[in-house]
């Protein structure tokens, strides 16, 4: 069985994880059940955030509560499909005795759940995907789960296949995002990326995507900084970074001055929902 000290050794937590600490008794007399002993390591080693921008285990402390809120939603949210469609659903929900129970979910509207069966150790997990009503069970707990599919030995038609290299957990921060349309320039693409990494190093990478046309898309970390960026042709030329509030000059000057080291010329700033900012 895969142990927390191996996840750790594969994915680094944070030094000072966010919502991770709490009375576990308090959360399992809430549920009504108890919990794996592997889940409530994790959570106390990582906390709130992602793994590899996808995978968010759902603590049960701090302002938010994700994991009882979600049990609490979870029956009354599927009851009117499953009234519809009994034969497109295979497991009972929580709090049905033995149903499932999300611990972890995906920003592609996936859900990582325990079959609540048996001792809570002994609690095997089942991929999710409500939109398409696909289910893939596995008999692994909750780290073993995240650790085999973190480092490819896990496999899930679910979930992407494409495995990081270097895998990594981005603890959670309240974030800005703001997107930068650039003109077109004369140095090649990878020089411009180039230029605006050196602008924001230390840098790690977060994957890479290109298309037919070879359109591209570079994801990566400015890992002193806290920020998060994408450079990309694919939807347009720009440049999309997340950062924490306190940092928004900083970003506009280091981001501005990068562009024009680029030999781009800025043509708008938005934030996520289009709204003009840095004008």
């Amino acid at each position: 069985m895969t142990t927390i000290d191996e996840l750790i050794r594969l994915v680094p937590p944070p030094t000072e994880p966010v919502d991770a600490q709490g009375d576990w008794r308090e959360v399992e007399a809430a549920l009504g059940l108890g919990l794996p002993t592997d889940f409530k390591t994790l959570i106390e080693r990582y906390g709130r955030g992602q793994f590899v921008d996808l995978i968010t285990p759902l603590t049960p402390f701090g302002a938010h509560d994700l994991l009882i809120q979600s049990a609490r939603r979870l029956l009354d949210r599927e009851r009117p499909f499953r009234e519809k469609y009994p034969d497109e659903c295979p497991y009972l929900f929580y709090p049905e005795p033995g149903g499932l129970l999300e611990w972890a979910g995906t920003d592609n509207g996936d859900s990582l759940c325990w079959l609540t069966e048996g001792e809570p150790d002994g609690w095997s997990v089942v991929v999710w995907n409500p939109r398409s009503v696909a289910y893939d069970a596995h008999d692994v707990g909750a780290v073993e789960f995240l650790h085999g599919w973190l480092s490819g030995r896990i496999t899930t038609p679910i979930l992407p296949d494409e495995v990081e290299i270097s895998p990594w957990f981005e603890p959670f921060r309240e974030r800005e995002h703001v997107y930068i349309r650039l003109s077109e320039g004369e140095l090649p693409y990878h020089e411009r990326l180039l230029i605006l990494r050196d602008a924001l190093a230390p840098t790690a990478d977060r994957g890479c995507y290109s298309d037919e046309d070879d359109e591209r898309q570079d994801h990566f970390a400015a890992t002193d900084l806290g920020w998060s960026l994408t450079y990309e042709t694919v939807y347009d030329h720009q440049i999309r970074v997340a950062f924490p509030p306190e940092d928004e000059e900083r970003a506009r000057v280091t981001l501005f001055d990068a562009a024009r080291r680029m030999g781009c010329q800025v043509l708008s700033t938005t934030t996520r929902l289009g709204e003009p900012v840095w004008t």
